[in-house]
């Protein structure tokens, strides 16, 4: 039985988790869901990260600052994905109409079985990674949450800065710890649509790729029609373009989606993973802490590896074009088949020289990744060095 091609459907909590923030975009125009959108994207996406910056300014001593400052970048950073997504929306409606239409090309056995095998078990191991991170992270929330509520103690979730005294008075105490909590919910949902599109849309991108040079590997050998055999191959051949077209398309609003979502995911964790090494060295000295923050370290590469691996993979097979195209029986074809291959190849040679960049400035790939996790690890060689010392 042919598994069933729907290369959308792991896009489905990316676009609850849209409904929810952005509700005018699929057509809401009522005033108080316009009155919600704004509230929202003024006290979540951009007060929130501010009172945690502002914060910073304030800190009286180094170990608040450090304690303060990756979860400031975090927030700050969840929020400019969260906007750059939100100003390519209208390209991402068009990439999910560009997989439902390549989804409909896929029909030999080999290519569902590459989809059962690689694209979806990929897609939802990709996937299951990230919910049970954001899971443990917010168990872990609900769990200090119950304390700060439990204590006599007046504390925030995190140190932030509010223009009233939420110290001496127990009203405005619950406001703050309110907004925090609400708002570290409200950013969840968003890290959840940020931390999901580019890692799928490159994985299904690198997928279809490999899946059309299946196709055009097979062209020329299949069972020909005896009364003009050529004809029906050189028309396959210009169906096998046009779906290339399509393919282009797609790996040109992938590049344009991506790119600045990424490069603020690549500055941000490589900030986050130096800060809390360098805090972890100098500052811990306890068991709970040290392991919250090694699970923190654990979910910033959760976040940032799918992407750089899935870049690779769609740059790899970007690489393979011309190789599919020569491996087609091109040779028993008619001259003006041959013709048309040939400039066709010429044209994916091309191709290969596009490649995907986070900002337009560094190339995202595996190399990428761990040059990221070394900016973590000079610290701690520094400090190994001068202690040697």
């Amino acid at each position: 039985m042919a598994a069933v091609i729907d290369s959308v459907r792991v896009y489905q909590p990316f676009w609850w988790c849209m409904r929810l923030m952005a509700p005018t975009f699929f057509g809401a125009t009522q005033r108080p869901v316009q009155i919600y959108v704004g509230l929202l994207h003024l006290l979540v996406t951009f007060l929130f990260p501010v009172h945690l910056l502002v914060n910073l300014a304030l800190q009286p001593t180094s170990t608040e600052l450090f304690q303060n400052l990756s979860i400031s970048m975090t927030c700050a950073a969840c929020s400019l994905k969260h906007v750059a997504h939100l100003y390519h929306l209208q390209e991402i409606v068009e990439i999910q109409k560009l997989l439902i239409e390549l989804d409909g090309y896929v029909d030999s056995e080999e290519e569902h079985r590459y989809y059962v095998d690689h694209l979806q078990c990929q897609a939802r191991r990709f996937t299951r990674c990230l919910y049970a991170s954001f899971v443990v992270i917010y168990v872990l929330f609900l769990l200090n949450l119950m304390i700060l509520i439990a204590s006599e103690d007046r504390m925030l979730v995190y140190p932030a800065y509010f223009p009233f005294d939420w110290q001496g008075n127990g009203y405005l105490y619950a406001i703050a710890l309110g907004y925090q909590s609400i708002c570290l919910v409200l950013e969840g949902i968003q890290g959840v649509s940020n931390d999901t599109f580019s890692p799928l849309t490159l994985c299904f991108l690198g997928g279809h790729i490999h899946m059309w040079g299946l196709r055009m590997q097979k062209l020329g050998y299949e069972e020909e029609d005896e009364e003009s055999p050529s004809v029906n191959h050189h028309q396959q051949l210009w169906n096998y373009i046009e779906q290339h077209k399509i393919l282009m398309r797609l790996h040109r609003l992938t590049r344009h989606t991506v790119s600045l979502a990424q490069l603020v995911q690549l500055g941000c964790s490589g900030a986050s993973l130096c800060i809390i090494v360098c805090y972890v060295l100098f500052f811990v000295r306890d068991i709970i802490t040290l392991l919250y923050y090694m699970i923190f370290i654990a979910v910033i590469c959760v976040q940032l590896f799918p992407a750089c691996y899935f870049a690779s993979v769609v740059a790899e097979e970007m690489q393979s074009f011309p190789y599919a195209i020569f491996s087609s029986k091109w040779y028993e074809e008619s001259r003006e088949h041959r013709r048309d291959l040939l400039i066709f190849t010429q044209l994916t040679l091309v191709g290969r020289s596009r490649v995907i960049k986070a900002g337009g400035l560094i190339e995202l790939n595996l190399n990428v990744f761990f040059v990221t996790l070394k900016t973590a690890y000079s610290p701690f060689a520094l400090v190994v060095q001068v202690k040697d010392i």
